[in-house]
């Protein structure tokens, strides 16, 4: 039996890929279930796998970790992604934070009405060209180092990074009024663990269809 961790969802980003990013920016290989059927999900939960009949679903060290938060709460602490101290947590817990709430917006984006979905767009780039990446660019400017959280990597670069690539596919100057971020998206980029996760065939999810979307429609009975 593998020790890799067991990653079990829908073929696609999702509420997953923050935690494929984290494994990743840890360096830790693992392998994933994708979700294909109704029947599937349904043995999850009559298996008593899903605390809250929700995926994702984590396999690792015994446990069966559910809800994101607790996830990606749980492999920071595990990898020494989350700061050397309390304070540096809790700093790195409200860039991440902020880094949830503008990926979150995303979620939700491909399940939009398409007549809506212009209108979204424009509003999640406003937002985070006003609201999110300015605190970022302040924090890497104010302080000088390398990464968000004292002088070392965490789980918050990892999160700001995914972010940041996942703005840039939707516009790709998003970043040129933040020189800060333009050179943290080059030192992030080149992180080997970061790098190897950005190279093709890499378990990192392109971003969703239309075929995702109703996959994940039928199998959780979405309208």
């Amino acid at each position: 039996m593998s020790g890799k961790p067991k990653l079990t969802y829908f073929k696609g980003r999702g509420r997953m890929e923050s935690i494929r990013w984290l494994l990743a920016g840890a360096g830790v290989e693992f392998d994933e279930k994708f979700l294909e059927t109704k029947e599937q999900y349904l043995e999850l939960i009559k298996g008593g796998h899903l605390l809250f009949d929700q995926v994702p679903l984590v396999e690792m060290d015994g446990l069966k970790l559910v809800q994101t938060k607790a996830i990606l709460n749980y492999i920071a602490g595990k990898y020494n992604l989350h700061g050397k101290d309390l304070k540096e947590r809790a700093q790195i817990d409200m860039y991440v934070e902020g880094t949830m709430d503008l990926m979150g917006m995303f979620l939700m984006y491909p399940f939009s009405p398409p007549e809506q979905r212009e209108a979204q767009l424009a509003s999640i780039i406003e937002k985070a060209t006003t609201r999110y990446l300015p605190v970022y660019e302040k924090a890497l400017k104010q302080h000088g180092q390398k990464f968000l959280v004292g002088d070392h990597f965490s789980w918050a670069d990892v999160q700001l990074i995914e972010a940041i690539l996942m703005l840039e596919e939707k516009k790709c100057d998003i970043l040129a009024q933040f020189p800060q971020l333009q050179a943290f998206k080059a030192r992030a980029c080149n992180i080997p663990t970061i790098k190897k996760f950005l190279q093709p065939g890499s378990p990192r999810k392109p971003p969703p269809d239309e075929a995702y979307v109703a996959t994940v429609k039928k199998i959780l009975s979405l309208g």
